[in-house]
């Protein structure tokens, strides 16, 4: 269970000024590759209790801009409350088909609500009940009882009809503070190079692999 890889080499002289420039770069071309990558925003969120207790949990980068990474989840579940309790984070873009990583640290914080509700108003009409019906992280009975939430929510809110966003509900944005761009290798010998925030601005370091 071992692959040599055989990629490009990754030079500082190939990166963008700053680190979200670079991602974009790297996130574009994932649609132009030939490989099968599904889901390629699909990024490891990685949170701590304040006493340094872990947890990692696969969710969905929504949208990205040169302020950070956006994500939407449950604000009381076990994510929502590590946040708000201890804002640093770590996320982890597992790009395998390419032989790429790319590895954030930061801290997270809770966006806007008008900037919630706009995006919650394009989420399939499912999708809108499921956030109500789920109390997600909290023990529940069994499936059944999930279901049942679902279905009440639908009689009350049938397709084409306009469902609010809940308020435990909303955005975090990941304001990046080391941004780590992984190019896998043959003999293991990867570049890593990773923009540090100095300043108002970035440097670039290279890790040994």
């Amino acid at each position: 269970m071992r692959e040599q890889y055989r990629t490009t080499p990754l030079l500082e002289t190939d990166l963008a000024p700053a680190p979200m420039d670079q991602f974009g770069r790297w996130f574009t071309d994932l649609a132009a590759a030939a490989h099968d990558l599904h889901e390629p925003n699909a990024m490891v969120l990685s949170t701590a209790t304040p006493d340094g207790r872990p947890s990692s949990r696969t969710v969905l980068l929504k949208r990205y801009d040169d302020r950070g990474f956006v994500f939407f989840t449950n604000y009381t579940s076990r994510k929502g409350r590590e946040i708000d309790t201890n804002p640093h984070v770590s996320l982890l873009f597992p790009w395998h088909p390419l032989a790429r990583q790319v590895v954030v640290t930061g801290t997270a914080a809770r966006i806007g609500r008008d900037e919630t509700a706009a995006y919650f108003r394009t989420r399939p009409h499912g999708s809108q009940l499921g956030a109500w019906a789920s109390d997600q992280s909290a023990p529940i009975a069994s499936r059944d009882a999930l279901l049942r939430r679902y279905e009440e929510l639908l009689d009350r809110y049938p397709e084409g009809e306009q469902v609010p966003a809940p308020p435990h509900w909303g955005g975090f944005r990941v304001t990046p503070e080391t941004v780590e761009f992984w190019q896998g290798h043959e003999n293991r010998l990867h570049d890593r190079l990773r923009y540090v925030r100095k300043g108002s601005g970035w440097r670039v370091e290279r890790l040994c692999p």
